[in-house]
This record gives C-alpha cells, structure tokens and sequence, in this order.
C-alpha cells in the first residue's frame, strides 16, 4: 500500500512523498526523530503518522506468503502512486499542460534543442523550482546540477530565485484573502544553496559522477531532481569507436533511470541537434542517434517558429503528442508573450 492513501492530512502525504517515503514498507523500519527530522515536522506529529501506518500496514498484510520474491506492486496501485507525485513546474501554464503537470519524478525526460532556444534557463528554473515548499505545491526538495559545458550562470540562478520568491508571496497573499496562508520562508540564497552544483570536464568524469551518484544521493535525500546540461557535449568529441560510444550511454541511461526510480526523482537530459539525411535531405535531430532515443521515458523537442520558442512531446508513453508556447524572461520560463522574443536577460 502506497502512503498516498493514509489517512492523514493532504500536507502530511506531500511531506512524506518529497521525503521519498511512497510505500509503507519505506516507513516500517524508521523511529519518530528520524521521520521528524526528515519531514522537518515535530517528533509527536512524527509519532502519529507512524502509528497510522502501522495500523494500516497490519490491516493490509496478508495472512500468508509463500512467494520468493516481495516488493510486487498491482497496477492500480501503480497509478495511486504515480497520480499521487505532485510535479515539478516549469513555470509556464502552458508548457505544464502538455506535460501532464510538469516534469514528472521517477522518469527520465530528454529534452533537446538548438543552442539558444532555452536548455539552460529551462534547466535552471527546475533547479530552482523543485525547492518550492509542499505548502506552496511543491516537492520542497534540492536539485543536483551537472553542467558539462560550463553554460550554467549562478547569477542568473539567483535572478531567477529571486523572481521565484517573489511569485511565493504574492501566492500568499491570495491564500491571505481566502482566510488561508502559509509562511514564505524561503530566501533566494536558500535556494542557492540546495543546487548541487558538479563541473564535468570529460567523458570519463561524467561516467565516474554517474556511478557515484547512488552513494551522494542516499546521503542527500531530499534532493529530487538530476539535471544534466549536457549529455551530449563529451561524447562528441574524439569518439572514434562508436560502438563503445553506444555501450557506455547505454549503460549510464541504465544507472538515471535506476536512481529516478529508487529515490523517487526526476532526472532532466539536455542533448543537443545534429544533422541527419533523410528524404533526400539534411534535417535537424536530436544527437547520440537512434538508440539513445529509446533511453528515456519521454522526449521533448524545443524549437523556433519564427520569433516564438516552441517545445514539442515528441515521444512518451503516457503524454499525447502535442506542442506549446513559451518564453524566456528575466524572471525565468514563463508563458508566451509577443514582447518576450530573444530578449537580452543580463
């Protein structure tokens, strides 16, 4: 039984789920200061979730097992589960539609493009992001930042944090006018520091911080986002034997999407675009060629039509094929406007 069908409170779920605590197995084995403490909440409040969820457990449990293996999940409760992550905004209404809420935790999501369409910013803003706080809809989490091309700006994270701050206080306000309000705690250096921040300088770095990604996280787990910017750029380069190319991608896709979903993350890839002949002439694709683009859940594809950034779901096994509007601002990602084309953000 997942944790999103306790009965406890809605923020009480939120907290959990960011937490990375979704079955209640994942609870079984923790005390009350080490739920208190990973939850943020007080020891007693921790005390009666527990007691919840062994008093559901118990009611859950069957009367006897004879399988080898445990840990099998039905399909309803799959969809619970999976219904029951709150997303990671983009910050844009539109681009959040067609992708079902946002980027989603436990899968792996490509997103491609030419240079200067907005990889980076869009990476930045779901580095920020990802740290709104459960009361606010958010997974209250930090963000593991892995730049291979040096394109990463803290200034222009801290613009963009700062813009994110804002945005949590005026949201206050309007709970303030409902009779409702949650603190806004959070300071834009806070959220500085909860990007982990890993400069790449080669192929072998990055197949090395990969590996060690497993061991970080599980001493990091409130941080709920991996961001890779980008996958491409080492492997281009003086990569004669192709074959050893595809094994080594093939075997880091492996180790992101284990670590999406055992930690409950989301892991976000930016490629960049190549030249491809087909038809009879030369159009743009995605790099790594046609094997890498089955090692990720979903793939999006930013592009331009005619002053105005696009991004298209390309593929995906449960968001339809659809495409949507965005812009890049000072503030960050957000909706299409006609005076937020190819502004200078500095």
């Amino acid at each position: 039984m997942e944790v999103g069908r306790l009965p406890i409170s809605a923020s009480q779920r939120g907290k959990l789920i960011s937490a990375g605590y979704t079955t209640l197995t994942s609870l079984s084995s923790l005390s009350p200061s080490d739920l208190a403490r990973d939850l943020k909440i007080r020891e007693s409040e921790a005390l009666e979730i527990l007691k919840v969820a062994s008093h559901d457990c118990r009611l859950d449990q069957p009367e006897k097992s004879n399988g080898i293996f445990t840990g099998a999940q039905t399909a309803w409760e799959m969809l619970h589960e999976e219904q029951s992550f709150p997303r990671i905004t983009t910050s844009c209404a539109d681009l959040d539609n067609i992708l079902g809420g946002g980027i989603n935790c436990k899968e792996v999501t490509e997103i491609g493009g030419v240079p200067g369409i907005g990889k980076t910013q869009l990476g930045i803003q779901l580095a920020v992001n990802v740290q709104i706080p459960v009361d606010f809809g958010g997974l209250g989490g930090k963000a593991v930042y892995i730049d291979t091309e040096g394109s990463f700006m803290v200034e222009r994270a801290l613009q963009i944090a700062e813009a994110s701050v804002v945005d949590m206080s005026h949201y206050n306000e309007l709970l303030r006018k409902e009779l409702r309000t949650c603190q806004v705690e959070i300071q834009p250096t806070d959220i500085l520091k909860n990007i982990f921040y890993f400069r790449i300088c080669s192929y072998t770095e990055q197949i090395a911080l990969i590996n060690h990604l497993d061991k970080f996280i599980l001493e990091h787990k409130d941080v709920k986002i991996v961001i890779i910017d980008s996958v491409t750029f080492h492997f281009r380069q003086d990569f004669e034997d192709l074959a050893l190319r595809t094994r080594l991608l093939g075997g880091m896709a492996l180790k992101l999407m284990n670590l999406a979903n055992k930690y409950n993350l989301a892991v976000v890839i930016f490629n960049q675009v190549t030249t491809k002949h087909k038809e009879g002439s030369f159009q743009l694709s995605l790099a790594l060629g046609d094997s890498w683009s089955h090692c990720c859940t979903n793939r999006v594809i930013l592009y331009w039509n005619g002053d105005e950034r696009n991004a298209h779901i390309d593929k995906s096994p449960s968001l339809k094929s659809a495409s949507a509007p965005f812009s890049v601002t000072r503030k960050g990602i957000r909706n299409s406007a006609s005076n937020h084309k190819r502004i200078k953000l500095m």
